[in-house]
């Protein structure tokens, strides 16, 4: 179940309940009403509780995903620099081959 799905149920719930309680209501119209407002004030502070997780919960996650891919690049960086140096190893390896071979040649 993703989270706006659990959101979408808790706003849901919370209609479906406040209907209930305005029809099956044995108090006065005022009391009701007052409840109702307390109650819907309640659910108003819940969901923006979870909405404030909601983005505690994003800033974290593309924190977390920042630093996976910082970490992915600089590891594709010192493999490349590493990657480099053998190969100019490699061509300094040639060269004085070179060199070696035409010294006997020559």
């Amino acid at each position: 179940m993703s989270k706006s799905d659990f959101i979408s149920g808790i706003v849901s719930g919370a209609l479906v309940g406040a209907v209930f309680a305005l029809l099956y209501a044995p108090d006065s119209g005022k009391n009701t009403r007052d409840r109702l407002s307390y109650k819907l004030t309640e659910y108003y502070d819940e969901l923006n509780d979870l909405i404030e997780q909601l983005k505690d919960e994003k800033e974290i996650l593309v924190s977390e995903a920042k630093d996976k891919g910082d970490k992915v690049v600089l590891d594709a960086k010192e493999k490349a620099e590493g990657l480099i140096a053998e190969a100019e190893q490699l061509l300094e390896s040639i060269e004085t081959a070179k060199e070696e071979s035409a010294k006997k040649k020559g």
